[in-house]
C-alpha cells in the first residue's frame, strides 16, 4: 500500500510559504482538520475568493511534479478499475487506507489525478469517484433494474437476490447500488427502496415492523418492546400497534403483519371471511382455517359459532354464514 502521506509531503514541499498552508489545510493534510475558505481567509485577512485562487493555483502546479509519482496514480486507478470504475467516496477511501489519519492525503491524491472526477452529492447519488468512459451510464442501469425488482417482489432483497443471473462481478454491483440514495442497503445488510419502513424507519411503528419483518413469526408487544431497547415503552409500543393497519392483533397481546395473510378483527369476523371465500365448512376445517389467523383455543371459535345471529349449522352438519 502507498504511503500516501509521504507523497504529499513531498509534493507540497516545494510551494511556497503561504500556498502550502492553505492547500494543507484545505485538504486536512499532515493530520490536521479540512478548514473553510472562510477560515483561511480571515487568519490571513484575505477574501475566500482569494484563498481559492491560491488553492487553485497551488493545485495547479502540484500536477505538474505529480508526474513523478505515476505508480501513485495507477495504483489509484487500478483500486477503482477493480470497482468497476466508480466507487462511493467514503467506501473509496477506506478501501485505500485503513488508517484515519492518512485517508485526506488519499482524498488529496484523487483530486490531483486528471483521470478521475468527483461527483459531489446531490438528490439521486452520494458523493463518489468514477473514472473516465460509461461507468456511470452502467451504474444507473444497474440500479435502476435492482430498483424495479423491489418494486416487483415488495420486500427487502439480499445482495445475492439483487443479482440473480446477472453477468456482473460481485465487486462492480456492489459498487454501482452503493453510491444510490433510491436503492438502499439497511443495517441487516439487505437491499430495499429508499422510503421503506425497513430501509428508513420513523419511529416506533416502523422499527416494530422490521423487528417482526426479521423474526418472521407474530410477537407479543412486551417481547417486541424489549427488542426496540432501553428507550421503548412497552404500553406505549402497545398503543402505535393498535393503530397501524400493518399489524393484526391475533392473540391477547401478541401481534402479526398483516401482509403475512393475518386480516383484522375478532374471531367472528375471521370465521365470516373464511366462509365467504369457501362456503359451508364443517366445523373442524373452519377451526383449522382460524387457528392459523388467530391463537385462540378450540373452544373459542366453537363458542363463536353458536352465535345465531352470524352462523348456522346446515343439515349435512356444516356451518355457514346466517
Amino acid at each position: 500500500m502507498p504511503e500516501y502521506h509521504k507523497v504529499c509531503e513531498d509534493l507540497l514541499e516545494f510551494l511556497p510559504t503561504r500556498t502550502k498552508d492553505i492547500v494543507s489545510r484545505r485538504f486536512g493534510i499532515g493530520g490536521k482538520e479540512k478548514e473553510t475558505l472562510d477560515a483561511i481567509g480571515k487568519e490571513y485577512g484575505i477574501t475566500r475568493e482569494r484563498v481559492r485562487q491560491i488553492e487553485k493555483e497551488g493545485i495547479r502546479k502540484i500536477k505538474k511534479k505529480a508526474e513523478g509519482y505515476l505508480s501513485v496514480f495507477y495504483d489509484l486507478r487500478e483500486k477503482i478499475d477493480f470497482f468497476g470504475g466508480i466507487k462511493r467516496e467514503d467506501s473509496f477511501l477506506a478501501a485505500l487506507t485503513n488508517d484515519s489519519r492518512h485517508k485526506n492525503c488519499a482524498f488529496f491524491l484523487l483530486n490531483i489525478d486528471e483521470t478521475l472526477t468527483r461527483v459531489p452529492e446531490n438528490k439521486e447519488f452520494y458523493a463518489f469517484w468514477k473514472k473516465e468512459g460509461k461507468c456511470l451510464e452502467q451504474a444507473k442501469k444497474e440500479i435502476e433494474r435492482a430498483y424495479e425488482k423491489l418494486e416487483k417482489e415488495n420486500k427487502t432483497l439480499s445482495f445475492s437476490e439483487i443479482k440473480g443471473e446477472r453477468d456482473v462481478a460481485d465487486e462492480k454491483l456492489f459498487s454501482y447500488l452503493e453510491i444510490s440514495k433510491k436503492v438502499v442497503r439497511n443495517e441487516e445488510g439487505e437491499f430495499g427502496i429508499y422510503d421503506w419502513p425497513e430501509i428508513r424507519p420513523k419511529g416506533i411503528k416502523d422499527k416494530a415492523y422490521i423487528t417482526l419483518a426479521r423474526e418472521g413469526k407474530p410477537m407479543h408487544f412486551r417481547e417486541i418492546a424489549n427488542s426496540l431497547g432501553e428507550g421503548a415503552n412497552p404500553q406505549t409500543t402497545h398503543n402505535e400497534l393498535i393503530k397501524d393497519p400493518r399489524f393484526v392483533l391475533v392473540g391477547r397481546g401478541v401481534y402479526a403483519l398483516a401482509k403475512w395473510g393475518y386480516s383484522p378483527g375478532e374471531v367472528k369476523e375471521v370465521i365470516k371471511d373464511i366462509l365467504k371465500k369457501e362456503g359451508a365448512l364443517p366445523k373442524e376445517e373452519i377451526i383449522s382455517q382460524v387457528t392459523k389467523q388467530r391463537i385462540v383455543k378450540k373452544n373459542t371459535v366453537v363458542q363463536n359459532l353458536s352465535n345465531k345471529k352470524y352462523f348456522i349449522r346446515t343439515p349435512d352438519g356444516k356451518y355457514t354464514l346466517a
